[in-house]
């Protein structure tokens, strides 16, 4: 089964940092901080959040994360 990348429906504003936090398995905190770096410093951040809120699909009703082949030490 591969993974997809979806819209979370844990969400600020459209979902598109907690869907690509959850897709990469980090805490969606650390993708909000770097996009707002972006936007701050660079301001692609802006253009880029608003490509991806129209690109990425909203998460299917019923589909369920599950994180796999998690290491635990």
């Amino acid at each position: 089964m591969s993974k997809k990348l979806y819209k979370s429906r844990d969400r600020i504003l459209a979902g598109v940092c907690g869907g690509i936090a959850e897709y990469f398995g980090v805490d969606p905190t650390l993708v909000r901080v770097i996009w707002a770096v972006l936007i701050c410093c660079f301001g692609t951040g802006i253009l880029a959040y608003i490509i991806c809120m129209l690109i990425i699909p909203e998460m299917p009703n019923g589909t369920v994360i599950v994180e796999d082949d998690i290491e635990k030490k």
